[in-house]
């Protein structure tokens, strides 16, 4: 998509001063994801670079153009002072599409290249490696255009503020960009300065308020209210959110489901089961080698776009294994099962680290890995192409483009089954056999290339995702390998005590964010309530310390960053295309607070949640782990601990149920933590169920515990017959 802001927005200042003002108070935009190939490939090159000397993939990627890129660094910057240049700041990411074209098109240009490297420092920034930067650049760009996406493209003073902001442009919109700043920063940099001071303090303001923001009272009207707003923009039909693209955002869901028990909203419910009904069957997930693509295309989830990203999958297999307890919906399990293996052998390292992206592109063609032409699967299914066809849309009518399919399942098993003469074992028979021929024909194809980066936070969801597939289906093998990747994690991210963002071989990054140490603290915590060993509690609570000290703000709230001379300081409270930092540093205080009576660590996470409260009553949409945080906080929250011989396995058990709002913990020996005080019975295994400071008698069986929790109040078991 082609950017329309005005390369002469810096002239008239005044008139962009209103529009700043106004767009202050306009929420952050949905970005466009698009991608691209990888490969630097082994040849020799005529041009090279500094950023030859990086281990980032996308740096990697362009480290042979004729631009004169550099990484970002203070010697960057002091490079542009020294020289009186202005900076080229272009960040992306490996598997963004258009990305790629912008390369091929200007940046692999010699003319273009000569005009930027004798006008400007050009810096190149991975947005996965430096997620603060891009926050920042992006939260400018939507400042003065109303919607930001990659490639995000900036001219910045040498002190690092923004004069000029976009996303892709074509070769001569491009060079004109460049001669039209290049020739006004040696004519009039006094302008330039003003509107880049300007703009700076924009982006800052945007930062800083949700500081200054009023404590507000959580309570359940609120709650509610914010859910009522965002049900306007439900799509009743097809599911998610409506709009001409769909993006799953499995964090709201995941909120939305407990919301749905807890209120026993049957709407609420329903929107989120219709949701998932349809993405499992719908061309966003790909149904021969599993796993979620990025986005539809589309509002009715036919055609994606074809980039897999870790953060999307590790986040669906959470919701998915959750649903499941909710509605032993077989459909999601199958799902969940092949994403894994899905992730398995495409998006593991042989040591247990998981790569960030899979390319969408192969050999510059979007999408040519999965799609299918009629022809061809008819060669391959032979007489059964007719039936398949039924089932995954290929008829005429449904051609994607150049006479391309994509695997679309829009009619369900029951009604399929109506009108075709088999049973729904054959059926079930059948598709595994389709998969199977359709993935070994498919393995002979090129595949898209990987962007190998294991980074913290998003290794860090997929941990919780497999350890939620552990509690929903008993699999040890989910479990195992939960252990597995925070092994890894602890191994090669977070040693002698510093953790880092991005790890590859030789990595030279030393970044880190708060939802690396928010994320992995969280995922910690759920490998003790899963376990019992208190091993991982004690990581999780050193994790919260540190990150209390590292990133602490004047107010309730955590900086997102550790800021400094080119980079302000970022107080980010909405969610993304992960969960709020500030968030789950909230939940992971609450929990933690309520297994040890922390009250400080309880009144911490109350404080953080009456911040936002008021923000998702009205964009609800965008606070989704909040909401999860704000439900803890303003309906009953249960205790529920199991000590004795027998805990992990009466823990296993019991978490194959869905329960929202709940603590659930095991000791089985005496232990001092708080909630196991004084309630250890040599021989014998209890059950204990408190809320709000009153504790029922222990009993000995599941049931038993879940009826206290009923007498209690809660309301979540009505669907299950207990």
């Amino acid at each position: 998509m082609k950017n329309s802001f005005s390369i002469s927005v810096f002239m008239n200042v005044d008139k962009l001063f209103y529009l700043l003002l106004l767009l202050f108070f306009i929420s952050s935009c949905k970005n466009q994801n698009k991608n691209t190939d990888i490969g630097t490939g082994t040849e020799e090159h005529q041009f090279t670079n500094e950023l030859i000397n990086e281990t980032s993939p996308y740096l990697l990627q362009h480290a042979h153009n004729p631009v004169d890129w550099k990484p970002w660094s203070d010697t960057a910057f002091k490079k542009a002072a020294d020289e009186n240049k202005l900076v080229v700041l272009s960040v992306g990411y490996s598997t963004c599409h258009w990305c790629h074209v912008m390369e091929e098109e200007s940046f692999e240009d010699v003319e273009v290249a000569k005009l930027m490297n004798d006008k400007f420092v050009s810096i190149k920034v991975d947005r996965e490696e430096r997620p603060d930067l891009d926050m920042v650049y992006q939260t400018a760009l939507q400042l003065v255009n109303g919607t930001g996406g990659w490639p995000m493209n900036a001219i910045i003073m040498p002190n690092g503020s923004p004069v000029f902001l976009g996303t892709y442009y074509e070769k001569e919109d491009w060079k004109n960009i460049l001669a039209k700043f290049s020739s006004e920063y040696e004519k009039n940099p006094e302008k330039m300065i003003e509107y880049a001071t300007m703009l700076a303090e924009g982006v800052q303001e945007v930062y800083d308020q949700p500081t200054k923001q009023l404590a507000n009272a959580i309570s359940q009207n609120s709650i509610e209210n914010g859910i009522l707003e965002w049900k306007k923009f439900w799509d009743k039909e097809w599911g998610g959110n409506q709009g001409e693209e769909k993006f799953i955002l499995p964090t709201n869901l995941i909120m939305l489901l407990d919301y749905a028990v807890l209120q026993q909203d049957a709407d609420a419910k329903n929107h989120v089961l219709n949701t998932l009904n349809k993405v499992v069957h719908g061309g966003i997930y790909d149904h021969i080698d599993g796993g979620f693509f990025r986005y539809s295309t589309d509002g009715t989830w036919k055609v994606p776009h074809f980039e897999k990203m870790l953060y999307d999958n590790a986040q669906l297999i959470n919701l998915l294994s959750k649903a499941y307890k909710l509605t032993d919906n077989q459909d999601y399990k199958v799902a969940v099962a092949e994403t894994y293996s899905f992730l398995q052998s495409e998006m593991r390292n042989e040591k247990g680290g998981y790569f960030s992206a899979m390319d969408a592109d192969t050999n510059g063609e979007e999408g040519l890995y999965y799609i299918w032409k009629k022809a061809e699967l008819q060669a391959l299914l032979n007489d059964d192409f007719d039936l398949f066809a039924k089932y995954y849309n290929i008829q005429d009518a449904e051609v994607w483009e150049a006479e391309n399919y994509v695997l679309n399942n829009t009619v369900s098993k029951a009604e399929f089954l109506k009108n075709n003469s088999l049973d729904e074992a054959q059926l079930n028979e059948k598709i595994a056999q389709w998969k199977l021929t359709l993935y070994q024909a498919r393995q002979k194809r090129t595949k898209p290339k990987k962007d190998y980066k294991v980074l913290t936070s998003w290794n860090a969801l997929l941990i919780d995702g497999y350890l939620e597939a552990y509690k929903a289906f008993g699999d040890v093998t989910y479990l195992n390998e939960a252990i597995s990747v925070f092994n890894y994690l602890t191994e090669y991210n977070y040693t002698n005590g510093e953790l880092v963002h991005s790890y590859t071989k030789d990595s030279k990054q030393r970044e880190v964010f708060l939802e690396d140490y928010a994320f992995l603290a969280k995922s910690a915590f759920s490998l003790y309530e899963v376990t019992t060993q208190t091993k991982y509690l004690d990581i999780s609570k050193e994790l919260m310390l540190k990150a209390d000290i590292k990133y602490q703000s004047s107010s309730a709230l955590y900086y997102y960053n550790v800021p400094n001379e080119l980079v302000p300081s970022i107080v980010n409270t909405s969610d993304g295309v992960v969960p709020s930092a500030n968030a789950i540093m909230a939940q992971n205080f609450l929990k933690i607070g309520h297994l040890e009576y922390n009250t400080e660590f309880l009144n911490k996470a109350e404080t953080m949640g009456s911040l936002v409260i008021t923000d998702f009553e009205n964009h609800a949409v965008s606070y989704g782990a909040w909401g999860t945080l704000l439900l803890q906080q303003a309906y009953p929250f249960y205790e529920v601990v199991v000590v004795g011989k027998h805990a992990e396995q009466s823990l296993k058990e019991m978490n194959k149920t869905f329960i929202a709002n709940a603590i659930l913990v095991g000791s089985r020996e005496e232990s001092d933590i708080s909630l196991f005080k004084d309630r250890f019975v040599n021989g014998e295994t209890f059950i204990y169920v408190c809320q709000n400071n009153t504790c029922k008698l222990p009993v000995k069986t599941i049931e038993a515990g879940f009826q206290q929790m009923i007498s209690f109040g809660y309301k979540g078991f009505n669907d299950m017959n207990l």
